[in-house]
């Protein structure tokens, strides 16, 4: 074996120092021009919405909770004890409750439609998220198979230089000991 042709420590570390610059050059160059593509979805639709959606959102918001299912329960049963036991003979709506079921209709009639608008408006937004959120776990996963080509070739990398550092080693260790058998033998 020839120690001219394994790599010198100088030049293994020589070649680390490069290497170790380019790597940080690179990562500085692509911090500088590193933009966020991430996107508030929320943000951009809550900046787009109109009178109309946001009515909408509000309806929904309060006709789907404990608040507007009680006091429409309390309503529900005022009206019917107002015009059952308290006005008596000069009932607005006497039982069986026509005009109360009239504007039942009228509101559940309105309601419906509304909720359903808004309930739209958000599984436009949804769609919109699990897009945004396709596209972050594309790039995700492009940068991930890109830091395991670089560990791969760092490794490759390392390996090399150690089996260079290895066989370098070897080689003086078959040198001294030619001299230490040729030491005995004579």
């Amino acid at each position: 074996m020839n120690q001219s042709s394994f790599f010198s420590k100088s030049d293994i570390d020589f070649l680390m120092k490069q290497i170790k610059k380019e790597i940080e050059d690179e990562f500085n160059r692509k911090m500088k021009k590193r933009v966020s593509l991430a996107r508030n979805i929320n943000k951009l639709m809550d900046q787009k919405i109109t009178f109309g959606q946001r009515l909408a959102d509000n309806v929904a918001r309060i006709g789907g909770s404990w608040g507007f299912i009680v006091f429409f329960f309390l309503f529900l049963i005022g009206w019917m004890s107002l015009n059952t036991f308290l006005l008596l003979e000069k009932s607005f709506d006497p039982y069986p409750y026509i005009l109360l079921n009239l504007f039942l209709s009228c509101l559940a009639a309105i309601q419906a439609p509304v909720i359903m608008m808004s309930q739209n408006r958000q599984a436009m937004k949804d769609r919109i998220q699990s897009e945004e959120d396709f596209e972050t776990n594309t790039r995700s996963e492009v940068q991930i198979q890109e830091l395991i080509a670089k560990i791969d070739l760092f490794l490759d990398l390392f390996i090399k230089v150690n089996f260079a550092k290895r066989e370098e080693q070897i080689f003086l260790l078959n040198q001294k000991l030619d001299k230490l058998i040729e030491n005995v033998q004579h």
